[in-house]
Parts: structure tokens; sequence; C-alpha cells
């Protein structure tokens, strides 16, 4: 059991790891992580095209050794094996710089091997170092063969640098280890047995006259030819070493930079953020700076906050209003409710505790408060209807002219005001004109009937009223205007608001509206599809403007909605 266990906690380990150092990169931050990866990328980079060139370096001057190395060992192949003993002119005796087209070898190593691969001797031909020389594989006659002259790479005997290896079929006059002619004479001076015209050549054995120190070549062995690599080893070294040096220095220089770019990138993320706090902390007036370019990918984001951010602002505002509105709503619909039904109530009470002496002007008092209450309960439901939509309250359109409802409601203002002067003219000036529209009659008679109900309520008894009607373009225009006192700009904009009177007070005289009826106007002109404008100022009356769409030919329909 414990045996089977093992590998899975192992298992379990090593996957953990990753995801270990998964959350650990993910502790820092976007800044820490994109320097992270950036100084990574740019490592691997400097890396790689540092390895690339050391490469690329190393193949080239090995290159250059093997065309040097090529010729040296036909040359040396072709020599015979004594002269190879003797010391090349030069400084130093070995070495080989005065020699043509050898300049990147310093040392040379050379070995003659039998037809089997054994060494039958080793020169060095370099002063420089020590005589180690390369560590040879083995090189029979089909070896040689097979490598047909291509150079290859051998360590050293003595641990040092690799060599650059040659090995050729030998053409020369075979070593022989036993004769001491191999010692050969200073070439400064002819053997005194033999004057130097008349010595046979031993280097240059006539080919006419076999030698028995030149056997067939299938029987002669190998040259090898080997240069040290030892200044290709420097070489690369020194470069390497350069290429860490400046990939270090580069690296640092920049990390640095990339720093202090990633921390420029990402300051519009930062204020963003900063923005995001303030706002969560209640400041909807907050907005993104535009610093980054509208064009890029941060610039395009900022815009899009800064407008869903005004889009809030506005929602939130617009609930603001709202709910201070419907608390507005609410107190002033309980105080216009509290009012008829405490009168009520008293009376009631004075009647059961036998406190009213005119029982009848008593019952007529709380019939007049219980009409006023069911007429509020009816404009308020009335405006909840209108607000549901056709859904909720259909209108039962019809074809007619809006110079009867004018008409209607100059005799209203007469019974009303009798003492009152009341024209009826066309919209501006003028012949009133026909202005033939598709209405439900009804509401349409309640919206006049609350404006000729407002011009008398607000206006001092006596006040002339005119009422226009007729068409503007495509509409048709139904006006009430007085020369009364008129409103202020603000008064106007909120005229048309539930339970909103000119003196701001909930208090009412006898006899007064709830502040519903310009409401109600104004819902049921929208019902119909059309718009009431009023147009005051303070000391020059109030011109109510209801504008309808005109009535086109053909039988009416009601006016689709959803």
């Amino acid at each position: 059991m414990s045996g089977s266990t093992a590998p899975d906690q192992t298992g379990t380990s090593a996957s953990a790891n990753p995801r270990r150092a998964g959350r650990r990169l993910g502790c820092l931050s976007l800044r820490g992580r994109l320097l992270l990866i950036t100084s990574v990328l740019l490592a691997a980079g400097l890396l790689v095209s540092g390895t690339v060139a050391v490469a690329t370096l190393r193949a080239h001057l090995v290159g250059r050794v093997d065309e040097q190395l090529r010729p040296l060992s036909a040359l040396l192949a072709r020599l015979p094996a004594a002269l190879v003993r003797r010391p090349l002119p030069g400084e130093g005796g070995g070495d080989l710089r005065p020699l043509p087209g050898v300049g990147l070898i310093e040392r040379v190593h050379v070995a003659y091997l039998a037809p089997d691969g054994t060494v039958l001797h080793r020169e060095n031909l370099s002063a420089r170092g020590p005589d180690g020389g390369p560590r040879l594989p083995p090189l029979d006659a089909g070896a040689v063969a097979r490598r047909a002259g291509r150079p290859f790479d051998a360590p050293g005997q003595a641990g040092g640098a690799d060599w650059r290896v040659i090995a050729v079929p030998w053409t020369g006059v075979r070593p022989s280890l036993e004769q001491p002619s191999l010692e050969r004479p200073s070439p400064e001076r002819p053997s005194p047995e033999q004057p130097s015209a008349e010595r046979p050549s031993a280097e240059r054995p006539s080919p006419e006259r076999p030698s028995p120190e030149r056997p067939p070549p299938s029987e002669s062995g190998a040259v090898v030819v080997a240069a040290s690599l030892n200044g290709v080893r420097s070489t690369i070294t020194r470069l390497g070493l350069v290429c860490l040096v400046t990939a270090v220095v580069l690296l640092t220089l920049l990390t640095v930079a990339g720093w202090f770019a990633v921390r420029g990138g990402l300051r519009p993320l930062r204020e963003i953020e900063e923005t995001a706090a303030a706002i969560a902390g209640g400041d909807l007036s907050r907005r993104v700076p535009g610093t980054a370019a509208p064009g890029t990918e941060i610039g395009r984001l900022s815009a899009a906050l800064n407008g869903m951010l005004g889009q809030l602002e506005t929602a939130f505002a617009e609930r603001e209003a709202s709910e201070a509105r419907m608390r507005r709503f609410v107190a002033d619909a309980s105080h216009e409710l509290r009012t008829p039904l405490f009168g009520i109530k008293g009376f009631s009470e004075l009647h059961r505790m036998g406190g009213l002496s005119d029982t009848d002007r008593a019952m007529s008092r709380i019939e007049s408060e219980a009409s006023r209450l069911a007429r509020l309960i009816e404009d308020l439901l009335l405006l909840a209807r209108l607000d549901e939509g056709e859904s909720a309250l259909p209108m039962d359109l019809a074809p007619m002219d809006l110079r009867t409802l004018a008409a209607d409601a100059r005799h209203d203002l007469h019974a009303l005001d009798p003492a009152r002067p009341v024209t009826l003219t066309g919209p501006d000036d003028g012949p009133p004109a026909e202005a033939p529209v598709h209405g439900d009659e009804a509401r349409l008679r309640q919206v006049t009937s609350n404006l000729v109900g407002n011009a008398v309520a607000h206006t001092p008894p006596g006040t002339p009223v005119r009422i226009g009607v007729g068409t503007a373009g495509d509409e048709a225009v139904l006006v009430i205007e007085d020369t009364g006192p008129g409103m202020t700009a603000e008064q106007a904009t909120r005229v048309f608001d539930r339970f909103h009177r000119a003196d701001g007070s909930r208090s009412r005289a006898a006899g007064g509206g709830a502040g519903l009826g310009l409401a109600i106007v104004r819902s049921i002109v929208t019902a119909h599809g059309g718009r009431v404008e009023v147009r005051t100022a303070p000391g020059r009356g109030a011109a109510f403007r209801v504008l309808l769409p005109l009535a086109g030919p053909g039988p009416a329909e009601p006016p689709q909605t959803g």
C-alpha cells in the first residue's frame, strides 16, 4: 500500500509546483508581470543572439583553419620525413607564421601512420606549448580513405584545447626510426663526404628510379596533420565574455528603461483605478482623465468608461429626482386626502356630541368635503391610468372640431364670472378657424375645463381672457390666455407637476384645487399625441397652448401602441 501511494504523492507535489508558481506570478502587479515577462524575453533574445554569434564565429574560424590546414597537409604528405625534422626558418626555430597561408595556425602536430594505423613517428612543428598533440582515433588505410581528406576534431592528449585533424595518404619517403640519417646535417653547409652538387637528393627521389623507402601508395600509410584550436578557443572565449558583459549591461539598462516605460504606459490605468475608487466613495461627478490617445486601447476604454459614468450619474440623478417627486407626491396626496377626511370626521364628532346647532349646514359641509375627496381620488386614479397607457384608460377617439370646445369654454367662463370679458379668436389673432382632430371628446372637455378653472382661480375677478382656436402648420391649436399676474420662469417649469401650486405651500383657499388640474391636462394631451405649452412672464399673464395633430382624411382610427 505504501509503495502505491508514494508515486501519487510525488506526482501531486510535482503538479502543485506549477500551480504555486502561477499563484506567485499572479500575486505580482500588472507592472511587475509585464516587466518580468519583458526581461525574460529580452534575456532569452540576448542569449540566443550571443549563442548564434559565437557559433557562427567559431564555424568561420574553424573553416579558415581548415582552409589553411588542407594545403599544409598536402605539402607535408609530399615531403620526405627527413625534411620535417629540419627547423623551419624564422625566430624560435619552430614558428610556423613565416609560412604563407597559415596565419591562424599556431601549433602543428604531424604523425606518420602505418597502413594498419600504427603511429610510426610524431613531430611537433611549433615550439609553442607542450608537445602533447591530439589523441587520434584508429586511422588505418580504410578509415583514411573513408574520411577522404575531410578535417575533423580530436581532443588534446594533455587535456588542453581541441585539435583540428586531417589525414591524407602519405606519398613521401617512409620514415625509419632505426636510421640515424633522419638527423640531418645542417642545411647551411654541404656534407664533407659528397659535394652538394653531386650528392643524390634524399628528399626528392627520382621518379624513374623507385626508392626502397617509397612503397606503393596502397602500402604507404598516412600522414596526419593536426592544428591546435587554442587560438580559436581564446577568440571564442573573449567573444563570449564580451557578449556576456554586454548582455548583462544591456539587460540592466533596458530593464530600468522598461520599468519607467511600463510605469508611464500604465498611468492611465492608475487614473482609472483612482476614479473608480472615488466613484465608489460616492463622487459620481468624477471622470477618467483623457491622458491616453483616443485611438489606443486605453483611450477607447477611458472614453467608454466616461460614457458609462455619465449615464450612471444621469440615472442616479433621475432616480433621486423621481424619489424626491414621489416623496413630495405622497406628502401632498396625504395632505390633500387628510384635509377633507378631517373635516368629515370633525363634523361627525360634533354631531355625535350634540354640538351642532345647524344640522343641515353641517351635512352640507360633510357632503362638500366628501365630494372634494371623491374628485381628488378620481383625479389620482385618472393620472395613474394615464401613466400606464391606453391599455389602462382606452380613448374613445372620433372626429371633432376644437371650435366646439372653445365655444363651450367661453360659455363656462361667462357662467363662472359673468363680469369677465371673454373673446374668441384665432390662435394668435383674427377670427377663429376650424381645427379638426381625432380625439376623445370627454377627455378633451376635461382639458378645457381645467384650463378655464385655472384661469379663474389664479386671476382677479374681471380679468380678460382670450380663447383662440385654429391651426398652425399640421397641428390644431387651442389657446386660453389671461392677463393676470403671470408666473416666473421657475414656476413655469413646474406648473405641470402634480400637486404644484404657485405659492409653494400646501395651504389652499376654500374651494381651491389640489394642484392636479394642469398635470391632468398634460397627461390627456400627451395621450392624444399632442403637447401643451405655457407662455408667461410676471405681470403679463399666462397663455396655455394645446397642440394636437390635425385629423387627416378618412375614418378616425385610434393610435396603435405597443
